[in-house]
């Protein structure tokens, strides 16, 4: 699989995932190939690219769950987009806290993991698309932090809105390339400013607190490598910090390129006085990471697949190397000098195989 920006799609390529419409209806399914009317209706959309898959690729495995996950983006994105424009028109709020309540009935309250699958975004909803993602990771890690129903409700409303400024930025300063200095600073003080439309409608004065103390700490963090009110931050912005983090670096980026989730969690262990251990862990008990089926990458250059997640240690699961069918336990004291450089593909180009699939191979290993 591999994203192809909307100028090079050709006809004859096959899409790597479902398509749908603001409604939430399917109009192409996975497997569909292009041609030169759908790849002209898809252009109307404003999307960056599309997921395609590879000549030879099968398509990747996805749950009915999967699917409604990536149903439920489009349509709360359309809805989040144009409760946005209101909101910065009129400063006032009209389904703000309908889409705050769906997020939480639907991802607030889970007793098991998800597949965080990103969804395709253009330059008009890029915003809207990373708020909306930030906002159901928060309420997942809300839920397993065990938070106060009205800590939750706050903290998944900051997700929504902690980047409302930036849509009062032009397109081509948000998406510069080549951005300088200046260029961050003018977007920090626009998305510090534009808070104050909260003092209107907000779920509560936590709301603004929560958005404004994860934003300067990212700030105080760039600039002098600590965070100067770390012990005084609210635990609803500690968790935005992880879940705002984690989206920017697992969504594509303008030139196609996205980082992938261990290379994410790598960062946040690295870093812990920005990002919080307890929300991290939590964000770890919400998202399937590194589970059965996952291909990767160990630091002695092998390739292996992950044949059991570890719970106690996220990045140390049980695998089986390509080149030997090696079992390896990576919890192991043995085992310590090889680590999991990053998820990579499989030879026919899938980073993931089925589950039924590994767990098959696992049992005929034992």
């Amino acid at each position: 699989m591999q994203f192809i920006e909307m100028p090079d799609l050709k006809a004859g390529m096959r899409l790597a995932r479902p398509i749908y419409s603001k409604q939430g209806v399917l109009l192409y399914e996975r497997d569909s190939r292009l041609n030169a009317q759908v790849i002209d209706s898809v252009k109307n959309f404003g999307l960056l690219g599309m997921y395609i898959l590879d000549s030879s690729e099968p398509v990747p495995p996805m749950k009915e769950e999967d699917l409604e996950f990536e149903r439920f983006q489009t349509v709360t994105v359309f809805s989040l987009q144009e409760e946005i424009s209101r909101i910065l028109q009129a400063g006032k709020q009209s389904r703000l806290q309908t889409i705050i309540s769906t997020v939480i009935k639907k991802y607030g309250h889970l007793k098991k993991k998800i597949t965080f699958y990103q969804n395709l975004r253009g330059k008009d909803d890029y915003v809207c698309s990373h708020s909306l993602n930030v906002a159901i990771l928060c309420a997942m890690m809300t839920h397993v932090l065990n938070m106060r129903v009205e800590e939750q409700i706050q903290t998944v409303e900051a997700a929504i809105l902690h980047d409302i400024g930036k849509e009062r930025l032009p397109k081509e300063v948000l998406f510069k390339q080549g951005a300088v200095k200046e260029d961050g600073e003018r977007i920090l003080r626009e998305q510090l400013a534009a808070l104050d439309v909260l003092d209107d409608f907000a779920e509560g004065p936590g709301v603004k607190k929560i958005c404004r103390q994860a934003i300067r700490a990212r700030r105080d963090f760039a600039a002098n490598g600590r965070v100067e009110a770390g012990d005084k931050m609210a635990m609803g912005a500690k968790v935005l910090l992880v879940a705002n983090r984690f989206d920017e670096e697992t969504a594509m980026d303008l030139t196609g390129k996205v980082e992938s989730e261990v290379k994410a969690l790598q960062e946040f262990y690295e870093y812990p006085e920005l990002y919080d251990p307890r929300a991290v862990d939590a964000l770890v008990k919400s998202v399937n990471i590194l589970y059965a089926g996952v291909c990767v990458e160990l630091s002695n250059g092998e390739r292996a697949l992950v044949l059991a997640e570890n719970r106690q240690d996220i990045l140390r699961p049980l695998v089986l190397t390509f080149r030997d069918n090696a079992i390896l336990d990576l919890s192991l004291r043995s085992n310590a000098g090889i680590r999991i450089v990053d998820i990579t593909k499989t030879l026919d180009n899938r980073h993931v195989m089925d589950y039924d699939t590994a767990v098959r191979m696992m049992s005929s290993k034992s």
